[in-house]
């Protein structure tokens, strides 16, 4: 299965988020999964590191577009790039390409693909229906979304996201929606 994980580009080897985007890598990896991500830096380049040092598969998305505003290369943990022209083409890939989804803490760029997979979902665009959030944030941000926005919401939309606090759970949970639990 491959597994699209988003998050964070500015943490670094040392900083917690690195060292637990790491951890899901090489959870991931140790349970045979591939991992997908943006190829970059950050927390992209920690799920790849981890994945990669146990041998897992590592797939970086990449993109012209990002490389021509900031000299950008695929980070070393990569072993199959796939490179796009645009920021849509690449978002494109990394919202319909996996088989399931894990948002770590990140910025704008995470909300944005985050958000991307969770309307594919709610609309059935793509078959999976697997988007765990990590981390206490995205539970802060999408249950201050549901209040908001609670009636344009229906339940379907709401059982969405799983919610988990560390890679540990999130692999949990992975592999029990995965066996039909």
């Amino acid at each position: 299965m491959i597994v699209a994980v988003f998050g964070s580009a500015l943490p670094v080897p040392g900083d917690n988020l690195y060292q637990e985007a790491q951890i899901l890598g090489e959870l991931l990896a140790k349970s045979g999964h591939a991992v997908m991500t943006g190829g970059y830096s950050g927390t992209m380049e920690a799920v790849s590191r981890g994945a990669a040092e146990v041998g897992g598969k590592t797939i970086g998305i990449t993109c012209r577009q990002i490389e021509d505003f900031r000299p950008l290369k695929a980070n070393e943990w990569v072993k199959e790039i796939r490179q796009t022209d645009t920021l849509d083409e690449r978002i494109q890939i990394l919202t319909t390409q996996a088989d399931a989804f894990i948002a770590l803490p990140g910025g704008v760029g995470t909300l944005a693909e985050l958000v991307m997979v969770y309307n594919k979902m709610a609309i059935s665009s793509i078959p999976s229906k697997t988007l765990i959030l990590i981390g206490k944030g995205w539970k802060q941000t999408i249950r201050a979304f549901f209040e908001g926005q609670a009636d344009n919401l229906n339940k379907n939309v709401r059982d969405i996201p799983r919610f988990a606090p560390n890679p540990e759970v999130a692999l949990e949970i992975i592999s029990k929606l995965n066996s039909g639990d």
